[in-house]
């Protein structure tokens, strides 16, 4: 059994769902769908989902908002149009979000459910298409398949429970076609998943099912060593394991956001990334160990939107309890952090630079200096992350030194540097004006 996911691109049209259609037919394997909502059809379209939040956002406000409830129906029916499809799936879709619209008491999980509809109703129209296409298939929706999440906004997180019961579905004989991005809370309330929700409940179902392979069909050939948008063309991976696209994604690979795959990874099953638009083509092989083909590493992410809080104290390293004591402050102040590098008499806290608001940001500043007695306390804004990751790195000599260098020739001065002990990545950090330049020198040092 084969776990499909089809992302929003892979969705976006009438066009792509036939092609979607043909993917699923062309294997017998395949027989779990999971679809995201509608994405752009274009490059200066608009993402179903985004015509969903500016919806919820306008209904709250006014109680009423006629135009963008018309917006989002308008996806829905040039799909159905395009697909020939009879017009009672769209009165049906309409109807779905005037009863969402309904349940506007809660605003923070009124937003869930609207968001939700995008992926919900465009599973109950590929569903329809299929059907009349003489295909044998199902839409199941997450409650009714027994897909229970925690009661957490935004941020849902599997429970355990829902392993064996959606293990169930291997009994249905139809192919089944799953919305991807939300579950349901043991309460019955509907909650979405963080960032790539919909990556996550394929993950899940791909786990549940015990299938032998979870595939997940995007717009590009392969997970690619660089982002294209930096360098051209760059080479392609065949092949690489969890912990390595671990580390790509969180550091800015769009793949997968980087919780995405867990499930699929605790479970060992492999995933295969592949294009809609050119599904002969290989992909890309995600697996638990790969052969290693002597290349130390195996692709370079960059991200910006960092900043580092620099605290500096003399003797730091003979106060026992500091770093728990400075990290406590950050916790209390609801701040997670992303790295900490450090010497002797200092410690560098990098976080996303979104979460310090300017009330925090001076609040924070004053309770490291006071409580913990500080030399110096002090912020450095617009620095972006650049991982180089690989499995081989700790088997080769001078990965450091040649990175270094491709740097340093990129005319770049590095503020950090910070490598993992399990030698998987290692991270630099940069301001984000030389963030692109030193990529393209690293990426010419190792693949050029």
């Amino acid at each position: 059994m084969k776990v499909s996911k089809f992302g929003g691109s892979s969705v976006a049209s009438g066009e792509q769902i036939r092609k979607v259609f043909d993917i699923v037919q062309s294997d017998p394997e395949r027989r779990v769908v999971v679809v995201s909502a509608p994405g752009k059809r274009f490059s200066d379209d608009v993402k179903t989902t985004d015509l969903l939040i500016a919806l919820a956002e306008k209904y709250l406000k006014n109680g009423e908002a006629k135009a963008e409830l018309e917006a989002v129906i308008a996806r829905y029916r040039e799909i159905a149009e395009t697909l020939e499809l009879d017009k009672e799936i769209v009165n049906e879709i309409e109807l779905d979000f005037k009863e969402r619209l309904a349940l506007s008491d809660d605003p923070e999980r009124f937003l869930d459910c609207i968001k939700a509809g995008g992926e919900d109703n465009n599973a109950k129209l590929i569903a329809r298409y299929f059907q009349r296409e003489g295909v044998a298939a199902t839409y199941v929706n997450p409650k009714e398949a027994g897909l229970l999440v925690s009661d957490e906004v935004g941020n849902a997180q599997v429970l355990p429970e829902s392993y064996d019961r959606l293990y169930e579905l291997r009994n249905k004989q139809e192919i089944i076609i799953f919305p991807g991005f939300f579950g349901y809370s043991p309460e019955g309330n509907l909650v979405t998943f963080p960032r790539g929700g919909s990556d996550i409940s394929g993950a899940i179902l791909a786990a549940a099912l015990k299938a032998d392979l979870y595939e997940n069909f995007t717009d590009v050939d392969s997970v690619y060593a660089v982002n294209p948008n930096i360098v051209n063309h760059p080479k392609e991976i065949t092949e690489l394991t969890y912990k390595e696209m671990r580390e790509l994604s969180y550091a800015g690979f769009g793949v997968f956001h980087e919780e995405a795959l867990a499930p699929a990874f605790r479970a060992g099953i492999p995933v295969c990334v592949k294009n809609t638009n050119n599904p002969l083509a290989p992909g890309t092989m995600i697996v638990a160990e790969r052969k290693l083909n002597g290349d130390p590493v195996v692709g370079i992410a960059s991200d910006d939107g960092f900043l580092n809080i620099y605290v500096e104290k003399y003797l730091m390293n003979r106060e026992i309890g500091f770093g728990r004591k400075l990290l406590q402050i950050f916790e209390e102040e609801g701040l997670s952090y992303e790295h900490t590098p450090s010497g002797i008499d200092s410690l560098n806290v990098i976080l996303r630079a979104d979460q310090l608001t300017e009330d925090k940001e001076a609040r924070l500043i004053d309770r490291i200096e006071t409580e913990l007695h500080t030399d110096k306390v002090k912020i450095e804004r617009n620095i972006a992350l650049i991982m180089i990751v690989g499995e081989a790195m700790n088997q080769t000599i001078g990965v450091a030194a040649k990175a270094v260098t491709a740097i340093q020739n990129a005319n770049v001065n590095i503020a950090m540097i910070n490598q993992g002990s399990s030698e998987v990545s290692m991270m630099f950090g940069v301001k984000e004006a030389d963030v692109e330049k030193a990529v393209k020198s690293i990426y010419e040092a190792f693949f050029g």
